[in-house]
């Protein structure tokens, strides 16, 4: 199979995680939309099959309203049940092929990769576009080794024929680096979630980011 072809996709991949989120999921993830993060994952692992469909069917709520993506962490199935815009893979989720094949051609889907083999594989499975990880030293991203540095990101956008999302310690402190070494994108968690207003960090990153690019 072919790359997909080139996607639009905002510069900012917005992450959930609930336990950072104040005062809880929903009213934390409608503050950063409002500040204009136009793509989400939905990625809860602990829940349950029951209490993830229906945090689900609110987040889309709030996804519609604004305009934004939403993407289901690994579950394919359940994207297409509630009419949501695609998923997240990874290496122990189900074959790209598998999710395109429930979701259809024109679903969005991400690979989380950890190497320049597995961004090459993702993007000749069909991935619309990838994350690389850990970019910097995160906790959540600490499973799968030390930072590979900016150095190891700018090889990977170099080679990967589709759109390449830096993960890991991403802050607004170093999107000029990680934008700069190729990234489309930005892909985070806690730089927002963990922020003492949600609303106006984003906007502040945002700007960022456009000055950067024009």
């Amino acid at each position: 199979m072919n790359p997909q072809p080139a996607t639009r996709l905002p510069p900012v991949y917005l992450i959930t995680d609930r336990k950072l989120a104040t005062p809880d999921l929903c009213s934390a993830l409608e503050a950063a939309l409002k500040g204009g993060v136009r793509m989400v994952q939905l990625r809860e692992k602990d829940l349950s099959s029951t209490e993830l469909r229906t945090i689900a069917g609110e987040i889309l709520k709030l996804t519609r309203f604004y305009g934004a993506k939403l993407l289901m962490n690994g579950a394919p199935e359940l994207a297409a049940e509630i009419g949501a815009d695609g998923v997240q893979l990874g290496v122990n989720s189900c074959r790209i092929s598998t999710a395109r094949r429930i979701l259809g051609e024109q679903a969005i889907i991400g690979y989380s990769a950890h190497s320049t083999h597995e961004v090459e594989s993702a993007a000749h499975q069909g991935a619309n576009f990838v994350t690389f990880s850990p970019v910097y030293y995160t906790a959540s991203k600490a499973q799968y080794g030390p930072p590979q540095g900016l150095q190891a990101l700018g090889n990977i956008c170099q080679k990967s024929p589709i759109p390449v999302y830096a993960l890991g310690g991403i802050n607004i402190d170093r999107v000029k680096d990680v934008l700069a070494a190729g990234a489309q994108g930005i892909a985070l968690i806690s730089a927002l979630f963990g922020a003492s207003d949600i609303q106006k960090s984003t906007q502040k990153l945002l700007r960022k980011i456009s000055s950067l690019s024009s």
